[in-house]
């Protein structure tokens, strides 16, 4: 998948199955094999067996829990005995002395005051340089501690759902591109950030800082929404946060890369992806590489990878040529 082909589906446009002529021949190869050998029941049966041993494996969600928990505690323990180690909240901090600035408040704060402040100019570049690294949405699944809160209320919707008491409420995810502008346009023409006001990242990082407040009603209602509505509404469909950092992940050396040779595509790992789009791969004859890396979008949350039954999904360093 090209660059430009990554972005355009992360703002919003539908997968397709690539043409024949984007196809390797290796890729080819592999598709016809599998067209030509189609799975018996028994087959079937052990795919299924091995998936459910495999479902169990939370290897990446239990690192990824365990970072983002101790990020957000460290914030704490410095505010609350004064160490000066990390100063701020996610929005904006300064950590050992290094200015570190959110891409999208940064720029819902240059909007909003028409200037741009030298220390913004340090802390995105810090933070643009950090989450190059990592990969962008890395932030999303691995530091916002919204995150963490929906991921339990996505398990409460999802067993509700088996219950028929919950319908999912599926969004256009064009939905989020409109928000990032309408946002951007209320910072432009108010002179102030209103989505830093809304956001349920700068409400709960502030709230475990310096204390709850009301806001957390905000937080309260889009869990609810989440829970009896649309599941992951706000970090799939409507958070401009996603489109920040999916830019910078774009290009980023780490990434999720799959490979379809052993890939049995019974799809288990799109339904546990909070964007399944960048997952379309995955589905019989979509790959056009033997090594294919996610989209933009990816959060490199690891839920692909710890129930992929063949790990044919994993993590990689690209010009490294290493899988984690």
């Amino acid at each position: 998948m090209s660059l430009i082909q990554s972005l355009a589906i992360m703002l919003g446009r539908d997968p397709t199955k690539p043409s024949p002529q984007e196809y390797s021949a290796e890729a080819a190869a592999i598709h016809e094999a599998k067209r030509a050998h189609k799975l018996d029941s028994a087959e079937r049966a052990a795919i299924i067996a091995e998936q459910h041993a495999s479902h169990n494996v939370h290897t990446w969600r239990n690192r990824r829990w365990i970072t983002l928990l101790l990020v957000n505690v460290l914030f704490v323990l410095s505010y609350r005995f004064d160490v000066q180690l990390i100063e701020g909240a996610l929005t904006a901090s300064r950590v050992i002395g290094f200015h570190f600035a959110d891409l999208n408040s940064a720029l819902q704060v240059t909007l909003a005051f028409k200037t741009i402040l030298i220390n913004l100019i340090i802390g995105t570049t810090t933070v643009l340089f950090m989450w190059w690294l990592l990969g962008g949405r890395t932030f999303c699944s691995w530091v916002c501690p919204y995150h963490l809160l929906a991921e339990w209320a996505e398990a409460l919707h999802l067993k509700l759902a088996a219950r028929k008491l919950v319908k999912d409420h599926v969004l256009h995810r064009r939905t989020r591109v409109v928000m990032y502008v309408i946002f951007a346009g209320l910072a432009l023409a108010t002179g102030y950030t209103v989505f830093e006001t809304i956001s349920p990242t700068g409400i709960l990082s502030r709230a475990l800082i310096y204390g709850p407040s009301l806001a957390l009603a905000i937080v309260a209602l889009l869990l609810a929404l989440e829970v009896a509505y649309s599941r992951r509404m706000w970090c799939r469909y409507m958070c401009p946060i996603g489109i920040t950092y999916a830019v910078v992940g774009a290009v980023s050396p780490v990434r999720v890369v799959y490979r379809p040779l052993d890939c049995h595509h019974e799809g288990a790992c799109r339904k546990v992806c909070l964007v399944p789009h960048v997952l379309d791969m995955t589905k019989k004859g979509y790959a056009p590489q033997v090594n294919n890396g996610l989209g933009a979008d990816c959060t490199r949350c690891g839920l692909c990878v710890d129930i992929c039954p063949t790990g044919s999904l994993k993590f990689e360093v690209k010009g490294l040529d290493k899988l984690l």
